[in-house]
């Protein structure tokens, strides 16, 4: 089927849709519409632009940023990860070592709500482990990591 053979096929399951919406709202003759008909008045169908009116909010208007900053969020730190199967998963027991893809001494994944944000190396901290973040991802790389 060509392009221009799909085109005619939405436009005319287009007008039969609106044809029977425009039946049960007000008795109008949409349905009979040919495709071709439609397409011709869909073309001919203008938007009006986009005007900047110039109008800024003001402080009333503005977003409260303090509405969000009491949200909870999880933060989380990757070690490493592997892949098992569910029966290798299933023989594990107390004592079995599984092997990481991540070197010694390489840095560990921060993640906020599983979303990377950071990396960072393990310290102690009044005999509590922490982590010094030792490189934060800019949103910009996040969202090309999202892609």
């Amino acid at each position: 089927m060509s392009d221009e053979q799909d085109d005619e096929a939405l436009a005319a399951e287009w007008a039969a849709a609106l044809g029977e919406q425009e039946d049960g709202e007000s008795g109008g003759d949409m349905g009979d519409m040919s495709a071709e008909d439609f397409m011709a008045e869909a073309q001919k169908a203008e938007l009006e632009p986009l005007v900047d009116t110039g109008s800024r909010l003001n402080d009333e208007d503005s977003p409260n940023l303090d509405v969000i900053l009491d949200i909870p969020v999880t933060i989380s730190m990757e070690v490493g990860s592997t892949d098992l199967s569910i029966r290798n998963l299933l023989q594990l027991n107390q004592g079995s070592v599984v092997e990481l893809d991540r070197l010694a001494g390489e840095a560990l994944d921060v993640k906020v709500n599983g979303t990377l944000i950071a990396h960072g190396e393990v310290v102690v901290v009044n005999e509590k482990f922490g982590i010094r973040l030792t490189d934060i991802i800019s949103p910009s790389e996040r969202i090309r990591k999202l892609g």
